[in-house]
């Protein structure tokens, strides 16, 4: 059976995952993923990723992340851009998430990235998903 939102799927698996309190999530891997999973590794949000190599589609393994207190890191994680309806933002908008507490995940022309760095690197692009 095809995915319509690939993306959406490994949201969903991450935010299912914490919700139940497990150590990691098995996802299936695709490139994208992997860049996404590096931002949010890169963000402090995931302890860390492995690509689990099998012979069909690789897994993607994401280690989650808790507090002191047993409490997930991740307190949200939403899809912005969704295939019916993409959303860009230029580089001059501000794209912030509860008042810098948070991220935007962006897909621009220097790869995909958090909405601290493409401001920092003066780029825009598609909106992917906000964590916070």
């Amino acid at each position: 059976m095809s995915m319509s939102d690939p993306i959406a799927d490994y949201l969903t698996r991450i935010r299912n995952a914490h919700m139940a309190l497990k150590p990691w999530v098995d996802i299936p891997s695709s490139s994208l993923k992997i860049r996404i999973s590096f931002v949010l590794k890169e963000e402090k949000f995931i302890r860390d990723y492995v690509l689990v190599k099998d012979d069909k589609q690789n897994v993607l393994r994401v280690y989650l992340k808790y507090d002191d207190n047993n409490n997930p890191v991740i307190h949200g994680i939403k899809r912005f851009s969704k295939p019916g309806c993409r959303r860009y933002v230029p580089a001059i908008n501000k794209m912030r998430v509860l008042n810098g507490m948070g991220i935007s995940i962006l897909t621009t022309s220097k790869g995909v990235m958090s909405n601290k760095k493409a401001k920092k690197l003066n780029v825009g692009g598609e909106v992917l998903c906000q964590v916070w």
